[in-house]
């Protein structure tokens, strides 16, 4: 008998301290590896290669091929501007009218909402048409920036993977995870900033918190989109420039007034911007007519400008070119402040009437051109590109309740890292001052007063399970006469079984009664009501339903889109009274 033999007949192997020693290894690797966390290892990657293909094709397509031709165009032949930005935005409402189930839902906007409500689910059919979308919006000269269909690409892509790699052991939460993980990957494709695609991707679902449990993925996601795309087109810096090498006490003073100031604008502006959209959604008109609408004000806000101003600066598009002259070339105090201002209000109608963007570039211009004027007029410096940079970051943080996102942004598609401290200044002060005021209607607040007994309580203990609902193609004649005893002022709008929304008594009232034969609900619904799902948290339920446009029931929907229930205030203060249904159970049922 050999002696390895020997050893492995002996009782060795059984000795209680080897055993002891063993257990504490194996409780310290289950430990070390409870979150399964290396399969990040093989999926992010994935998701960072296929978005960092999709967004390199995308930034060329409209960077060289479209705008890098239009623009010309429109600085030489003025009058285009309008034809220009009226046939994009025709066909971007074409597009979205027919070829989407819902034209006000895209963008940053749909993964925020996915993120919150559809456990991270995007309904790809209509993936390419909204790509197509945000390239005919910000192709045209649309007010707007790479960044929506970039997020939203990355993001739709994520999830889509989910559904392809979910056989080989991912989890359903993970689909969460690969959708913010695709988005941040987008984001540090398109500006080449692999951390700020990181940062802005955990920051953008809430308005106080971050998303931290997508952070590895994200992480591994947005180096791999980034390096793909940097290997195609270069690693420089988007709008690099040389920066100033330091900055004196008193500029950080400055820079939080700067910031102070730039906030209330932002707060100003992001209220505007929820009303005009708000207003926009509701409007009984078609989509396609909307964005016609929107594109002829966009179009006359950039012929103002280039009347007024003639050069190479005009507020449209996606605006990199103006970035850079901001950052780099001197213009008077007047033409900036004209030009900021134009450049919110062409933003304001491009994305407010439905164009397909977002505006992460538009608030990062407008900062910065008015913290060039804070220098020139105000503090009499000549560092305006130190006040440009804190603007910059001050605008992103008001707007977009993302501080963080705001100074990495600054520090990495500028190449000012010196500039760092006075942007996190004035970004938080920016932040701070603006308050709960955020672009994104579908950011949430994470944290919110515990009542004892109530967290951990899903929505579905606390609902309604018997509801009244409205068929879209119901009219509103029918509507009325059929809800006139009833004591509820709002009810659920179905459609194949689906939730679509909800439809209020004063909203019919509105409709003159001799239209009430001829008008069907479809019309006049609020797509905005928010659904979620039976598990949600009874505490992030209350936060939804006391947020500042005051929703008056929660619609809860099962994964496939069912109608579950609904759930409103009253349903919700009265768990606090009694205890929740789910305590009551047996065992097992």
């Amino acid at each position: 008998m050999s002696v390895l033999s020997r050893i492995l007949d002996s009782s060795t192997l059984n000795h209680p301290l080897l055993r002891r020693y063993t257990a504490l290894i194996q409780e310290d690797l289950s430990a070390t590896y409870s979150r399964d966390i290396q399969k990040w290892l093989l999926v992010a990657p994935i998701i960072g290669v296929c978005t960092g293909l999709i967004i390199t094709g995308l930034t060329v397509l409209l960077l060289t091929t479209i705008w890098g031709r239009l623009l010309p165009i429109y600085l030489s032949h003025h009058w285009m501007i309008i034809p220009g930005l009226l046939i994009g935005f025709l066909v971007t409402g074409l597009i979205m009218q027919f070829r989407t189930p819902n034209p006000d839902q895209h963008s940053t906007e749909e993964i925020i909402a996915s993120y919150h409500e559809h456990h991270g689910d995007i309904d790809m059919k209509p993936f390419w048409w909204k790509l197509l979308a945000a390239i005919t919006t910000v192709g045209c000269g649309g007010s707007a920036a790479l960044e929506g269909p970039s997020i939203y690409g990355g993001g739709a892509i994520g999830s889509w993977l989910w559904t392809k790699l979910e056989r080989f052991g991912l989890e359903p939460e993970d689909q969460r995870l690969m959708l913010i993980s695709g988005a941040a990957a987008g984001m540090a494709a398109v500006f080449r900033a692999p951390l700020t695609g990181l940062v802005f991707a955990i920051e953008m679902p809430y308005k106080d918190d971050l998303a931290h449990e997508a952070l590895l993925p994200s992480l591994i996601a947005s180096v791999v989109s980034y390096a793909t795309l940097a290997s195609i087109v270069g690693p420089e810096p988007l709008f690099a420039f040389s920066g100033s090498t330091s900055f004196t006490p008193i500029d950080l003073v400055w820079s939080a007034i700067l910031g102070l100031g730039l906030g209330l604008i932002t707060m100003v502006f992001t209220i505007t911007f929820r009303r005009v959209r708000a207003l926009a959604i509701h409007a009984l008109m078609p989509h396609t007519l909307k964005l016609v609408i929107g594109g002829l004000l966009t179009s006359l806000c950039g012929l103002l400008f280039v009347t007024i101003f003639p050069g190479n600066l005009v507020p449209l598009g996606p605006n990199y070119e103006a970035v850079r002259q901001v950052l780099t070339v001197p213009h008077r105090s007047s033409e900036l402040v004209v030009f900021a201002f134009l450049k919110l209000c062409a933003t304001l109608f491009s994305l407010g009437s439905g164009g397909v963007s977002a505006m992460f570039v538009p608030l990062f211009l407008t900062g910065g051109a008015l913290g060039n004027v804070f220098a020139q007029s105000i503090v009499h410096s000549r560092v305006f590109d130190l006040y440009a940079a804190v603007g910059m970051a001050s605008f992103i943080a008001a707007g977009y309740k993302a501080p963080l996102t705001a100074v990495v942004f600054v520090a990495e598609v500028t190449g000012g890292h010196s500039f760092i401290i006075p942007s996190l200044i004035g970004a938080a002060c920016a932040y701070a001052i603006s308050g709960e005021s955020s672009a994104s209607r579908d950011q949430r607040l994470h944290e919110a007063v515990k009542f004892s007994g109530t967290s951990g309580v899903p929505v579905r203990d606390v609902m309604q399970h018997q509801i009244i609902s409205v068929q879209a193609d119901e009219t509103l004649r029918t509507f009325a006469e059929s809800t006139a005893a009833h004591p509820h002022s709002v009810f659920p709008v179905t459609d194949r079984d689906q939730f679509i929304g909800t439809v209020a008594v004063w909203d019919v009232n509105r409709v003159p009664a001799e239209k009430w034969e001829s008008s069907t609900i479809r019309e006049i619904v609020n797509l905005d009501a928010v659904r979620v799902s039976g598990s949600c948290d009874v505490m992030e339920a209350l936060r939804l339903l006391v947020q500042e446009d005051q929703k008056q029931m929660l619609l809860v929907s099962g994964p496939d889109g069912s109608p579950q229930g609904i759930v409103t205030k009253t349903d919700i203060l009265r768990s606090f009274r009694t205890p929740p249904r789910h305590n009551n159970r047996k065992p097992g049922s």
